[in-house]
């Protein structure tokens, strides 16, 4: 099947709610009332673990509010998943032959089984904290130092734009950067593998390898899509609501006019994404002119965050996804 024809496979009127994410050599997928987990194991075999899901509350479903709490439950049960991948795949494994160090040791005497999943999610808690650095931080100081150098100049209206568009210009670089990593990788390559999975499903083609293997890997719903649409919305927003503590209280520091900026803004974050969680959504409910310009920076940046997967790839996709499918009398439309 050619590109042309496999772009118009997934152009049905099938919009579904399940997805899912890419883990280490394996995939995680979220149906109406089942999630699953399928994981490679280091002999080849394939892992899969299922679990029921928790009835939506009044605010995962009410418009705006509901953007902010699936979003956090979104992180951290995928923070979750990926951590169990890590030790499910082998990647943590010790070297045999390699001795073990003081620490390890200390490690595994006060921590046990526990040791892969507290790591991990100091790791994770260490990477979140860098991240929000450099993202919040480092864009409103360096303009805090343009607005100083500019003296008497007003350069206020430029703020929003300079600040959002370098924070896009970041995670585009970031996600550039990683994409040179063989673990990430080989993780796009599994971002990929459950696009086209999904693609398929939503084109009402059965769930095998040779139909799912012609599917285009990019997908409106994304998580990538998200965030670009995120990025673009906050841009718009601190436009509109100006937020300057260096003006209003005479701040000179620029570090610390940069630091109070950042913390201002952060009650507005859940308006951000509340606004870009109903983009989302529409962007993977409908196909219309409105929904191909918000979701094409999206599918642009997964030329970066997703890569052509292999059939074993695939096969991970299709044991994930399978128990995640609808049951009788069950909705899974978008």
């Amino acid at each position: 099947m050619s590109k042309k024809n496999a772009d118009k496979a997934i152009n049905t009127d099938k919009k579904t709610t399940v997805g899912g994410q890419a883990l280490i050599e394996g995939i995680m997928m979220k149906g109406v009332s089942v999630g699953a987990m399928a994981v490679r194991k280091k002999d080849g075999s394939v892992h899969v673990e299922e679990w029921e899901l928790p009835e939506k509350k009044w605010y995962n479903k009410a418009p705006f509010l509901r953007g902010c709490f699936n979003f956090v439950e979104m992180m951290r049960e995928g923070m979750k998943c990926m951590n169990k991948s890590m030790e499910i795949s082998g990647m943590l494994e010790d070297d045999e032959n390699e001795p073990k160090s003081k620490v390890d040791v200390w490690i595994e005497k006060h921590l046990g089984e526990k040791a892969y999943s507290v790591i991990g999610g100091l790791l994770t808690v260490l990477m979140v904290a860098a991240m929000l650095f450099v993202f919040l931080f480092v864009p409103s100081w360096l303009f805090a130092m343009i607005e100083k150098a500019a003296g008497e100049a007003d350069v206020t209206m430029w703020k929003a734009p300079f600040e959002g568009v370098l924070r896009l210009v970041l995670f585009v670089v970031y996600m550039a950067l990683i994409a040179q990593m063989k673990d990430i990788k080989r993780t796009y390559e599994y971002h990929g593998a459950e696009h086209k999975t999904i693609a398929c499903y939503e084109a009402g083609k059965p769930l095998t390898v040779e139909n799912i293997r012609p599917m285009v890997r990019f997908h409106p719903r994304c998580g990538t899509s998200f965030i670009i649409i995120t990025l673009l919305v906050s841009i718009l927003v601190f436009m509109i609501v100006p937020i300057n503590p260096a003006e209003w209280w005479g701040i000179e520091n620029t570090m610390l006019a940069a630091l109070l900026r950042v913390l201002i803004k952060l009650p507005f974050v859940p308006v951000v994404v509340g606004i870009s969680y109903e983009l989302i959504k529409l962007a993977g409910r409908y196909t219309n002119p409105f929904t191909r310009i918000i979701s094409a920076p999206g599918l642009w940046m997964q030329r970066l965050t997703t890569r052509e997967p292999d059939d074993s790839q695939i096969e991970i996709a299709i044991a994930a996804v399978t128990p995640c499918l609808p049951k009788d009398g069950e909705d899974d439309n978008w």
